[in-house]
Formats: C-alpha cells, structure tokens, sequence
C-alpha cells in the first residue's frame, strides 16, 4: 500500500525530486569513479614486457618487515607489516649456482637492468619513455633478436631497440652518446634488435656483458634471474620447486630472495607501478572518503529542502490519521526509488568517469601506464547501495519534525515557519561546530603531510555541516546586521529583507552547499601553495651557491662536478632518495661533505655538519622530535635498497621542509640508489655562470643556473605536482558547484505562488527578479564569509602544524575568483527558474490549486 502510494507521489511530483534525482545521481557517479581507482590500486595488474619470455623470476624482496609478537591473557598474537623500499633492490650474482641445481632448470638467465637514457644534442631522445641497459646475454628473457647488425662484443659496441631505431633513424655504424649511470659515453651501433611481442612502455639498449656490468655499478649482483624450465616442466611446478630451493636463502642486506610467475613478474619489472598501487589506494580512499561526506551533506540538504517545500500535503495527511510510521515509511520509500533509480544511473556514468580519471593520473605521471586500470562490479554496486542508505538515512532525518509533531502544529507550521530551529538540531549543530574546533587545534601539531591532508578536508566539512545546521540562526544573525541597509536601498531590497527573515530556513538550505563549495575550493587551491612556498623559502634560505647546475635529462654526471671542482670553489653534488625508518618513511638526500658549509645551511640547531660521513647523518628537527634523536644518538635505518644502516647523528638542522628530514654523504647515497646522478649540484665560485657553462660544455642537457631561477623551475615543478590534486578533488568541488545550482533551482522553482501573489499585490515583474537577485547576493555574502572563515581556520592550523608558522599561502587574485564564480552560480541558478516562474500569469497561478 504504501509503495505504491509513494510510486504515485513521485510520478506525480516528477518536477519536485528532480533535484534530489541529480544530486543523487552525481554522488553516484562519483563514487564509482573512485571505487575505480581504489580497486585499480588493490587488484589492478602490470603486465610484464621485459619478462614475457620468462615463466619465472627470481629477485630481491621489495619490502621492509616488521613483525610485532604480543602476549594478552595466555594468547599470542603475531602481526607482520611489510612497506615497500624506494629504490631496486639486488641479488647476489652467484646464487644462479644454486638455481642451475634445482630440478626442471633448462637455463638461468642473470638479468642486468639500470638506467641508460639515449641522448641527442639536446637532451633526452623520449623523456615520455623510460630507457634501460641491459647486458645482451639477457635479451632471450624478452625475447629480442637481432633484426640487423650484429651483437655487441666490445665496451663501445651498442644494439638498440626497433622503435628506438625507427624514432631517431639510427642504423648499424651510427654512434648514439647514452647518458647511464657514469659519465655520458658516445657507443657505435652495432645492432638493431626486435621484440617478440610488443614493448610499449620502455626502451632497451642492449651492451657487452662487461660494459654492462660496468654501468650497472653493482660488482657481483644482479637485478634477478630468468629461470627457464626444461621441456614438459610446468611454470607452477617450477616456481614450487625454485621456492623450495631458496628457502632459508638470503640475497644482501637480509632481503629474501623472492620467486614470481604469472602477473608476479610485472611487479618485479615495474617497480614505479608496483609503488604506485599504494598511492592509488590512498588517493582513491580519500577521494571516495571526501566524496562520501560532501555528498551525505548535500543529499541530506536536498532532501530537507524537498520536504520543506511538501510540508503542507505531509501536514494534511497527519490531519487525516496518517501515523509517523507511515509518513516515515512513506518518504522512505520515495527516498528508496528516487535513490535507485538515481544510484543506477550515476553508477554507470561512473565508470567512464573512472577511465577517463586514471587516464588523466597517468598523463600527468602521477600514476605510471604500466599500472592497467581494473574495473569490475563492485564499484557501481557499492555505489548503489551507498545511494539507497544514503537517500533513506537523508529522508529519515528530514522527516523526525514532520513526523514527531501533533497534526494540528504540522497544519500550523505548514503555513508560517517556525521562529527557531528544533533543540536537538542547534545542540548537533553545536556539538559539530565543537568537533570541528578539535580537528582545526589537532591539524595544528600534525606535522607530516599524510597526517595532515585527511585532517584538513573532513574538518572543512564538519564544520560545514555545523553551518547546515545552525543555518537559520546563522541568516536571522545576518538579516540583522543587513537588515538596515537593505530596508534603505529600495522596495526589492525590503521584499527580500522580510523573505530572509521570514524564510530562514529555506534560505539556510542554499546557505550551505556555498559554504561548503567557497571553503572547500579556498582549501583545496591554497593547501599546497601553503606547504610549497613554506618549502621553497626554506630552500631559497638555505642556499650558499653562487651557482645552481641541473639538468634536463637523468641527472647531473660526477664527472661534470669533478671537473667544475677546483682548488678556490666548492661543488656540493646533491642525489635524493628515500629512506625508512623502521616501516616509516623519510625523504633523505646525499650532499659532497667538503666545504658544505659554503654551499649549504640547512640552519643547524644542535651539533655539526663538519662531522659528516658515510657513518654519520644530520636529520631535520621533526624527524629529532619523532624519533628522539639528538647528537651522538644511533639512527637504524634502511636505505633506499633495502641495505641496513646504523649511522650517528652528528646534526640536527631546522630546514627539514626544504632540504628533507635526513642527509647523508654522497657517495653513501649514491651506491644505493637507481639513479646516483645529481639532481642538483651547488656552485660557490668566483666564475661566471658563461665560464661554467663552457666547461661542461661536453655534458649534453646540463645548464647552469642562477638560484632564483633553480627555484623558478622548482616552483614549476611544485605546481605540476598540484595538478594531480586539483584534479583529485576539482571533481568532489564540481559536485559541490552542481549542488549549489540544484538547491538555488528547487529553492526559486517552489516559489510560484508566492511571485504570483507579489504581482496581484502591485510588484513590478523586475521589483520580484530585483528581491530574488538581492536575496541570492545576502545570502552569498554570508556563505563567503562563513565558507572564508573555514577556509582561513583551516588553513591557518594546517600551516602551523607544518611549517612552525601561521601563514597560510593564497592568491588574492585566485581567491576574488572563486567567490566571483560562487557569485555567477548564484545569480545564474536563481535568475533562470524566477523568470520561468514569472512566465505565467498571476491570475493563473493564484487560482490554481495547490
């Protein structure tokens, strides 16, 4: 009975939960595009290329372990964590002895990867594709074969891949300058050589066993083994008998050897994309986490306003002996429909959204390509029924008053609305406004970014769902401070000063999607400027040089700074990685320890750098406060390859922001990393920048640079980065924009009569559009100053946790922008439904029935 009474109800009333249909419909939409990505993070598969030819892999284990034993009322409860390592870690070259042994073993394959970018005079071939060298005994685990040419037998022989070949028309005799892991060398091409099957995400060099090994600069290791089974030996039975064999086995550093078949080889190949899973996982989570909150807040606004606007039809059916439990079933079930209908929809027109999402990460490289995006049912279901509770718990909360009151109030309130919100409402709406308080004073002693940025959006909306709450107290607060000004600007402006008063309700529900969508959009722009300018005037202040070199390609060769070196300047060569301590991760650089002092003050609070070694380290003074480190304290830690290290802290600096939490020596750094290039290498000399620039004249994509402009190219890069979350979030604030459009459209669309009775009472057709534009500007200055006044909390509390000051970084130029646009959306959304609702004649809507 009641079903179908509410089928009827929404067939008749199609025009009234059209808004809470789109609202619905968009959440949908969006948290299926986010299911996406977070499924993609969890289960999404990376194909191997460079392995296809090989059923089974051995390599080092990617991981740092921990594994914690806890003893509780005669139980015991074993929990492991495992993180994953920033850089490749490698095998010990004569394990293939012990693999050659195992049974079912045709062939064991060392494999040699490291980096090996083809140059042309003006930098890198194709920065877009990653280039590897290879050791040509390893071209069978592809398989490649020569096409052209020959194999490379001496140290300046080189074969090169088909694309590569066909991209810069190379042929055999050619010489080709590859920028690896030394000083650039200049190989004769010797061999053109073609895959199997089709590589489309790396390119290959292939040289001589001992130039490779060379390059590679790991003596007796390697990056894995190609195990090929004899014939008839099954991959799975292989695998079982080669982890059998290397049980107990452990590669260097206490890294266990690990055995991959199948899509296990991907991984091992691709360690970007094998990294890339967990950002994903957490980019998705708190993009759906985010969206889920916006959308609740929304969704219930939409529909607290749809049942507002039916308030006198629930009234008269309290009047006729409806019971609570009905009207509550009844708008239940409404609720029930609108939200499958609208979570069917939305969940479909999620999962284009999602590839068109990940599609956008790989482009902007913050997620790589070889990472292939999964999608299965499980994100548009989750996101249906995510709908449908949503669209119940939304009806259910809008309907407590309707339902609780006795039917001759409901009658009462039908006509005239009440003069003060509901108890329970103000005390949630305060309790919220408290809880919104803890967030902001929590956000200011976080002091690592992925502690941070969780914090900073959900207090966004919690206390914006404190304003959708005490919303009417909020507009009658402002009608009062307003309320002279608008009565002295004219008959419009008066109309508008009692609807505000008189509505303040229905003008709170408008309120809130501006708020949210004016300080969440302030926070999503002005949270990275605020962390980035922190960090670059760190670095800006930090550095001595006189002269920055950097370079376009892979890095800066150490041959470049040994011949800048002399006997008057200091050259400060810097290399980056990542380091753990125990499962938590730390940025860290390598820095030449002489005369770094001339190059380099990180502003050192305790200790000295003068004592930097290969057995020392300097650490910034949050990673001292984390870790309750001071000088002379041992710091056990994993470098970026999984080898173990237990240094002595010889520094505690105050410029961890700009120059990252650790800093090692050089040369320690580098013969633990993919890439032992400099990323930077710092100049103090009395030479001008045209003198440097001729003696690196031979090192091709090398510049020298003033530091104003090595910031310049920083803040470039920072920005770049930023890309990736405005994208991430622009699409919880387009939700949010759709939402203010909808609820100004229900807001005016309602009014019909209303506009009617004003024109038969003597207003002027521009008198009503002049009350309706005046009481969308009202109630935009409001939400600005609400939604700045979030914003600026926020963002002040985020600066203060990290970066020690309370400076929020914003544009003004950006910021008039935003609530210009929030401005144009108001305007917009309330000019287009009052001149259809004023289409009609009075006369018509006056007489009709309700």
């Amino acid at each position: 009975m009641m079903l179908r009474y509410a089928l009827r109800t929404v067939r008749a009333r199609k025009g009234g939960f059209l808004g809470a249909f789109f609202a619905l419909m968009c959440a949908a939409a969006l948290i299926t595009a986010c299911g996406t990505l977070l499924e993609t993070g969890l289960r999404g598969t990376i194909a191997t290329e460079r392995y296809a030819a090989t059923p089974v892999v051995v390599s080092a284990d990617q991981n740092v372990h921990r594994t914690t034993v806890k003893h509780k009322k005669g139980k015991t409860k074993v929990k492991h964590k495992a993180k994953p390592i920033a850089e490749r870690a490698w095998l010990p070259g004569d394990l293939a002895t012990e693999l050659r042994k195992v049974p079912g073993v045709r062939e064991v394959i060392p494999e040699l990867t490291f980096l090996a970018q083809p140059l042309a005079p003006g930098g890198a071939v194709d920065q877009d594709r990653p280039a590897y060298g290879h050791a040509w005994d390893s071209a069978a685990l592809t398989p490649y074969t020569l096409t052209t040419g020959t194999a490379p037998k001496a140290d300046g022989d080189l074969v090169i891949d088909r694309r590569l070949a066909e991209r810069t028309h190379l042929e055999p005799g050619d010489r080709l300058t590859v920028q690896s892991t030394q000083s650039p060398r200049t190989y004769r091409v010797t061999g053109i050589a073609a895959p199997a099957q089709e590589v489309r995400h790396q390119t290959a060099l292939f040289f001589s066993t001992a130039e490779a090994r060379r390059l590679a600069a790991h003596p007796g290791q390697v990056t894995a083994f190609g195990v090929l089974p004899t014939k008839g030996t099954d991959a799975a039975v292989l695998k079982r008998s080669v982890s059998t064999a290397l049980h107990g086995t452990r590669a260097p550093h206490g890294t266990t050897a690990q055995v991959s078949a199948g899509d296990g080889r991907g991984p091992v190949e691709f360690l970007d994309a094998a990294a890339a899973r967990t950002k994903l996982v957490s980019m998705g989570g708190a993009m759906g986490g985010t969206s889920l909150l916006v959308a609740v807040l929304v969704v219930v606004g939409t529909f607290a306003l749809s049942v507002q606007q039916r308030h006198r039809e629930l009234a008269l059916l309290r009047a006729i002996a409806a019971t609570p439990g009905q009207i509550r079933a009844l708008l239940g079930r409404e609720a029930l429909i609108v939200g499958a209908a609208a979570g069917t929809t939305g969940a479909l027109a999620g999962l284009p959204l999602g590839s068109w999402l990940h599609g956008r990460f790989v482009a902007m490289g913050a997620v790589p390509a070889t990472l292939q995006h999964t999608v299965s049912v499980f994100p548009p279901f989750v996101a249906l029924a995510a709908t449908l509770l949503g669209a119940w718990a939304a009806a259910r909360i809008s309907s407590r008053r309707i339902a609780r009151i006795r039917p001759a109030e409901a009658l009462a309130e039908a006509r005239a609305e009440r003069t003060r919100p509901a108890w329970g409402r103000i005390l949630t709406g305060l309790a919220l406004l408290a809880g919104g308080v803890v967030l902001v004073a929590v956000l200011s002693v976080l002091r690592t970014e992925p502690a941070s940025t969780p914090v900073t959006f959900l207090a966004v909306v919690v206390l914006a769902s404190s304003v959708a709450l005490l919303g009417p107290l909020l507009v009658r607060a402002a009608v009062a401070v307003l309320g002279g000004p608008l009565a002295l600007t004219g008959p419009s402006s008066r109309l508008a000063r009692a609807n505000l008063r008189g509505h303040a309700a229905r003008m709170a529900s408008v309120v809130t999607p501006l708020t949210l969508l004016i300080g969440m959009t302030c926070t999503v722009l002005f949270v990275q400027p605020t962390l980035g300018n922190a960090a670059r005037a760190q670095a800006r202040e930090g550095i001595r040089a006189d002269w920055v070199v950097a370079a376009q390609g892979p890095g800066v060769p150490a041959e470049a700074a040994r011949r800048l070196r002399t006997q008057h300047d200091t050259v400060t060569e810097v290399v980056r990685t990542t380091v753990r301590v125990g499962l938590d991760k730390y940025a860290a650089q390598g820095v030449t320890p002489g005369g770094l002092t001339r190059t380099w003050d990180p502003d050192v609070t305790a200790g000295s750098l003068t004592k930097l070694t290969e057995d020392t380290v300097a650490v910034s003074e949050l990673a001292a406060d984390q870790l309750h480190l001071k000088p002379g304290s041992p710091l056990k830690l994993t470098l970026g390859d999984g080898t173990p290290a237990t240094p002595t802290v010889v520094a505690v600096y105050a410029r961890g922001l700009g120059f990252g939490d650790l800093t090692f020596a050089h040369d320690l750094v580098a013969r633990h990393v993919d890439n032992p290039l400099a990323t930077s290498v710092l100049v103090s000399t009395a030479r001008t920048q045209t003198q440097l620039a001729t003696t690196l004249r031979e090192f091709p994509g090398t510049h020298v640079l003033a530091p104003a402009a090595a910031d310049s190219i920083q803040a470039a890069r920072q920005q770049a980065n930023a890309e990736v979350n405005y994208l991430a979030m622009g699409l919880v604030l387009a939700f949010t924009a759709i939402a203010v459009v909808n609820t100004l459209a229900m807001s005016v669309s309602e009014r019909v009569r209303e506009f009617a009775l004003l024109r038969l009472a003597g207003a002027t057709r521009r008198q009503v559009l002049g009350m309706l534009r005046t009481e969308a500007l009202s109630v935009l200055l409001l939400a600005t100053a609400l939604g700045s006044g979030i914003a600026l909390a926020v963002l002040t509390a985020f600066s203060v946790g990290m970066t020690g000051e309370a400076a929020p970084a914003g544009t003004p130029l950006v910021y008039v922008a935003v609530v210009a646009l929030a401005g144009l959306l108001a305007l917009v959304a309330t000019a287009l439904p009052g001149r259809v609702a004023l289409r009609v004649r009075p006369v018509t809507v006056a007489t009709a029935k309700e």
